[in-house]
């Protein structure tokens, strides 16, 4: 048995929603452990902003941009990937929408539609397309950011809850079917963490005061948090662990 069952040497790994928050940190841990990283998010810029600090520490890490919403981009992603590397052992789906923050019954229909085609849609199609090179080469992960909000519906994020809800029944969909082709899928629900894109949250004194009640740790996570539970769901170190989902909340869902 390899003793460092973390080990990532060798790995491609693609990460989206990689150019702040819980997907910078996810990236920057993976290619600390030895994976070739491609940092992917809809604007260049910050991508290549990470993958060049990545690199600056010695990691080997590529920028990519890619709107997970546009089925076009997707399939030109796979196509670069399929060109320049060849190979993907590892996808993390990270990149998220949440344009919508009020009551359920105030949803227009621009913000379902950027919701679902990003977080539904746009994890479903990068799955089969990445699910389709890993069956090929023999095997691969695939890990789905969720949130807790898919088993308990946060309070005015009504769509978006809806919408990780099904990341989660899509992951044992993914577990379930591909299991036989040695693809893992798994599931990371972050609790609140301190991001930009949960600024909406903690950054409203009410909000975090309720919410800090009913977290035990008494804290907002760091994105740097989350990243560990990455590291093993996509590592040999979960070898027989498919379909499941690991919540990450300082305790809230208990």
């Amino acid at each position: 048995m390899n003793k460092n069952l973390f080990d990532l040497t060798g790995k491609i790994a693609l990460v989206t929603g990689a150019s702040r928050g819980i997907g910078e940190s996810i990236a920057r841990l993976l290619a600390a452990y030895g994976a070739e990283v491609i940092v992917s998010s809809r604007k260049i810029d910050g991508c290549e902003a990470v993958a060049k600090s990545i690199r600056d520490d010695g990691g080997k890490a590529h920028a990519l941009a890619c709107h997970v919403g546009e089925l076009a981009q997707i399939e030109s992603t796979f196509a670069h990937i399929q060109a320049q590397f060849g190979r993907l052992d590892i996808l993390v789906n990270n990149a998220a929408a949440n344009p919508f923050f009020g009551h359920i019954l105030d949803t227009d229909l621009a913000a379902y539609e950027k919701t679902v085609d990003v977080n539904v849609r746009g994890y479903f199609f990068m799955s089969i397309a990445a699910g389709k090179m890993m069956k090929q080469q023999g095997g691969g992960v695939i890990l789905n950011t969720a949130s807790v909000n898919g088993l308990s519906p946060g309070d005015m994020q009504g769509i978006y809850s809806i919408t990780k809800a099904a990341v989660i029944s899509m992951t044992k969909a993914f577990a379930k079917e591909c299991g036989s082709l040695n693809i893992r899928c798994n599931a990371l629900l972050p609790g609140l963490t301190d991001t930009k894109f949960a600024s909406a949250l903690t950054s409203n004194e009410n909000i975090l005061k309720k919410a800090l009640k009913i977290i035990p740790l008494g804290r907002v996570a760091d994105p740097d948090e989350m990243a560990g539970t990455v590291l093993y769901l996509v590592s040999d170190a979960s070898s027989y662990t498919t379909g499941t989902t690991v919540v990450v909340d300082g305790g809230m869902m208990a």
